[in-house]
């Protein structure tokens, strides 16, 4: 059985066959070369904890033990910081036996340090879709940083779907790396690519930003909009390391340009404490085409989601701080990240959410 991420042609015939499916119709703008976007539906329960269904369970039999009251998204409501909501997504799913599928985080939501995570029935895993999954899909959102305002139809969360498990060796990883560069220099290979954190002063003088702590407002539809300053205050390093607060936010970036040719996809895998005090955001997901040069990507970074846990933490110049896990596609897509589809973090380097106005 060939194995692999399903390209963005799979997935038109996906919808076309209901195996994805929704009473409002997918839209072409939802669809990634290796990925879906999932739209919130028209309402969200606010609830005391974050919970999976668990076996034999459904997840509107949980949201009933848990809700604290019912949210209508129409028009725009308002998801506070620090409390937990669960949305439908307007889309579901009928997989067949052999397709299984993984969610995470779009870009700009994670630079947001909005945690989503995608809840199924009978789950016993966040952002994880079991082969032959037949049923409803929901979102439970916290935001952490800012609270943000939210209407029906907004994509927080992105799928991949797979058949089997394409995912490359280290051998393998090395052997691609040799082939295409996946990486700007030397690749650090060990159960994936690593890859660290830059702490190289910009022309600005900064490293990165920290969320403030008392922010107004964020209406996730506006874009290029908020004035960067009143949310996010620039970090600057003190002879090449940077200590992290407990419990603070920060949008750093990759020394390495990462690299996705067209017939791979590569997700962020799970981060190990064992390392240190801190968490990179692990739901990263990096279409085929991030960073292929001709596709627009010469040079495109990674940006580094960060919290400090318990205590305070040095974060130095070039640590290992996360690795990217490459996935061989199942057909190349037919149509890539980048310039195919005006990507908003193709060729990036240090940048916040498309929702923040530019300099530039």
């Amino acid at each position: 059985m060939k194995t692999g991420a399903l390209p963005s042609q799979t997935l038109r015939q996906m919808i076309t066959t209901g195996a994805i499916a929704s009473e409002i119709p997918v839209t072409d703008a939802q669809i990634q070369p290796a990925s879906l976007d999932l739209r919130l539906g028209a309402k969200a329960w606010r609830v005391r904890a974050s919970f999976l269904s668990g076996k034999d369970r459904t997840v509107s039999q949980r949201i009933a033990d848990f809700k604290m009251h019912e949210v209508s998204l129409e028009g725009g409501a308002v998801l506070e910081k620090g409390c937990v909501y669960v949305i439908p997504m307007m889309e579901s799913l009928d997989l067949d036996a052999a397709i299984s599928g993984a969610a995470s985080a779009k870009s700009s939501i994670g630079r947001l340090d909005l945690f989503t995570r995608l809840i199924t029935d009978q789950g016993d895993e966040f952002d994880r879709i079991k082969p032959g999954y037949t049923g409803p899909l929901y979102a439970e959102v916290s935001p952490r940083s800012f609270s943000v305002v939210v209407k029906p139809g907004l994509c927080l969360n992105q799928v991949v779907f797979r058949q089997g498990d394409g995912r490359l060796t280290d051998a393998e990883h090395r052997a691609l790396h040799d082939e295409v560069g996946l990486v700007n220099g030397a690749a650090h290979i060990d159960e994936g690519l690593g890859f660290s954190v830059d702490l190289t002063p910009n022309a600005d003088g900064i490293v990165g930003y920290r969320a403030k702590p008392h922010t107004g407002l964020i209406d996730l539809t506006q874009l290029n909009h908020y004035d960067p300053a009143e949310y996010w205050e620039p970090v600057r390093p003190q002879n090449g390391a940077l200590i992290l607060d407990p419990g603070a936010f920060y949008i750093l970036v990759s020394r390495e340009a990462v690299h996705v040719p067209p017939d791979y996809a590569a997700e962020m895998a799970p981060y190990v404490a064992m390392v240190g005090e801190f968490r990179v955001h692990y739901a990263g997901f990096f279409d085929p085409g991030f960073g292929h040069a001709p596709a627009g990507g010469h040079g495109s970074r990674g940006v580094l989601e960060v919290r400090c846990h318990e205590a305070p933490f040095v974060l130095e110049h070039g640590q290992i701080v996360g690795r990217l896990v490459y996935e061989r596609m199942m057909e190349r897509p037919d149509i890539l990240y980048g310039l195919d589809l005006k990507s908003n973090y193709q060729g990036q380097g240090l940048k916040l959410s498309k929702h923040f106005k530019t300099t530039a």
